[in-house]
Parts: structure tokens; C-alpha cells; sequence
């Protein structure tokens, strides 16, 4: 009896001291999982005004990317067009703890509660492509979005070769910073050239779809009246080369951002000119910013990444560029 009592005893010690030793294992592996699945570099936010354009998809992309070769942590948000919704998009970032907030804005306005936000919070924000009107925004990094209106106007005088004629302009969502300095760089060309008439103006809010419903619209009320159209992004002018096309016109139309569809239209020319602007470049500086401003070194307030006319000159070295 005693016997088989000393065997029962040496079993349940074996077995508790097996259950130990599985219990420690698992607790391992665990801390095991999570210190690989983390990576030890800072973590940065992005909400994006939209990211139904190629141009936005381009930075969002081209962010994943990058963050992932430096090491970086990237979650980012579309904002849908709505100010208010990346307020929240913000908030949520702020709850996560990220380390900085890239902010590509709907309104200049209404988004600097986005950066009062993170500032309470202690979190820089880097705006990119789009401005927004705070003083609290770490740094800027865009293009030059009153040079490029004044540039796409000037290259359809110089195309047209003519003192007087009439346009059209589709423009970006109303208040939105390039919505506004595009506006008023094409108004300052125009303002040397007094000849030269809008007949007519109108958001399409960077959209194809939109820009093609209001050239068919402008089309129905002035016809050959018009003479060329000026668009403040290319997803805008490709909608009214669409629509000057299915009406059976042939009307000059010339855009900005130097998108895939737009390239290919210069090419074939079916629009005259795209000014390109640097998806890539404006996002990888933002983020470059970041991590400067994290190990605790100065920036520059604003960056600046310049635009460059694509032609059927130099369009061959605009394709497969993305």
C-alpha cells in the first residue's frame, strides 16, 4: 500500500511540475509575439481630406511604403470630404497615442480644430499638399499652388496665341487652400490680360464625374462660345474633355496634378498640358519632417516641392512614373 502511495506522490509531482513548465512556455512565447509584432520606431497618424483621387492614393501609398523602410508605425484615414469627420479621425489618433499627425485638409478653416486638438495633446502636426490656417501646424510641406494656377493660365495663352478669348474654370472644393490660391493664380494672370473673358466658374470638387455633368451644362448654354477650359485639378479636366468630346467639340482643356489618365491624355492630346505635382515627394517630405521634429531637431516652417509642366515635349518622361 505504502508503495503504491510513494508512486501516486512522485506522479502528481511530475504532472504539476509539467503543468509549471507548460504554463511558463506559454507566457513566453506571448511576450515573444508581441515584442516581434511591434516595431520599435515612432508612430505616425495621416487623414487624408479624401482618398477617392489617384493623387491622395498616391500619398497614402507611397506613405506605407516609406514608413515601412524607416521603420515607422503608419495608420492613416479618409476624411470623406468632410472637416468634421477628420476632427474625429484626430481624436482618434490622439486616444492611440501616435507619435505625430499628418494632416492633408478639407477646409483651411475648419480644419485648424484638428491642430489645436493634437496641440492640447503635445502632438506636432506636419500638413501636407493642402494648408490650413493655424499657426500651431509644426510645419507645411506642399507645392506652390498660386504658382501653379498662374502657370496652367499662362500655358493656355501662350497656346491659344490669341488677345482675346473665352474660358470656363472647374475648381477645387470651395475653401480649400488649393481650391483658393489655384483661383487666385489664374486671376492674377488674367488680370494682365484683359481680353480674355470667363464665361463661367464652378466647383466639381476635384471630381470627373462632377466636372463632366458642368461642362455638359456650360456646353447646353454657351457652345462655341468657348474657347478653352482651365481646370484646377486633372480628374476635372479629364471630365470636361469627356464631355466636350461625347458633344462633338474640340475644346483645349488644361489641368494640375499630372495623374496617370492625364499623362496619357497629353500624349494622344486630348488636353495640352498637366502640371505635375509631386504626390511622393510631398508625402515623404512630411514624413522626413516628423521624424526630425521626434529626435528633436529643427525644420523648416515650409517645405516646398515645385511643380513641372508636363507637355507632349517631355511627356515620355512622365509615363510609368507610378
Amino acid at each position: 500500500m505504502r508503495k503504491w502511495k510513494k508512486l501516486i506522490t512522485v506522479a502528481l509531482v511530475a504532472v504539476m511540475t509539467l503543468s509549471l513548465a507548460a504554463c511558463g512556455s506559454k507566457e513566453e512565447s506571448s511576450e515573444g509575439k508581441d515584442s516581434a509584432e511591434k516595431k520599435d520606431g515612432y508612430t505616425i497618424g495621416a487623414t487624408y481630406y479624401t482618398l477617392e483621387t489617384e493623387f491622395c492614393m498616391r500619398m497614402d501609398n507611397y506613405a506605407k511604403k516609406y514608413c515601412e523602410e524607416k521603420g515607422i508605425n503608419y495608420t492613416s484615414y479618409s476624411g470623406n470630404n468632410d472637416a468634421s469627420t477628420q476632427l474625429k479621425q484626430v481624436e482618434t489618433m490622439i486616444t492611440d497615442g501616435v507619435d505625430a499627425i499628418i494632416l492633408n485638409p478639407q477646409d483651411a478653416d475648419a480644419c485648424a480644430a484638428c491642430v489645436d486638438a493634437a496641440d492640447e495633446a503635445g502632438i506636432p502636426v506636419f500638413g501636407v499638399n493642402t494648408m490650413v490656417n493655424s499657426d500651431k501646424l509644426t510645419a507645411y510641406v506642399g507645392s506652390q499652388d498660386v504658382g501653379a494656377g498662374e502657370e496652367i493660365m499662362q500655358f493656355m495663352i501662350d497656346y491659344m496665341q490669341k488677345d482675346a478669348f473665352n474660358i470656363v474654370v472647374l475648381e477645387g472644393p470651395m475653401g480649400q487652400s488649393a481650391q483658393l490660391q489655384r483661383w487666385e493664380g489664374i486671376n492674377n494672370v488674367l488680370a494682365d490680360n484683359p481680353g480674355i473673358k470667363i464665361l463661367a466658374y464652378d466647383t466639381a470638387n476635384w471630381s470627373r464625374s462632377e466636372a463632366m455633368t458642368l461642362m455638359e451644362t456650360w456646353l447646353t448654354t454657351y457652345g462655341d462660345e468657348i474657347n478653352a477650359v482651365v481646370a484646377e485639378n486633372d480628374e476635372m479636366a479629364l471630365g470636361a474633355r469627356q464631355a466636350i468630346e461625347d458633344g462633338g467639340y474640340d475644346i483645349p482643356c488644361i489641368g494640375i496634378d499630372g495623374i496617370t489618365d492625364a499623362v496619357t491624355a497629353v500624349k494622344e492630346g486630348r488636353m495640352i498640358a498637366s502640371d505635375f505635382q509631386d504626390a511622393e515627394g510631398q508625402i515623404s517630405g512630411a514624413i522626413d519632417a516628423a521624424i526630425k521634429v521626434l529626435d528633436g531637431k529643427e525644420v523648416e516652417k515650409e517645405i516646398w516641392i515645385p511643380f513641372q509642366m508636363i507637355t507632349k515635349d517631355n511627356v515620355a518622361d512622365f509615363e510609368n512614373r507610378y
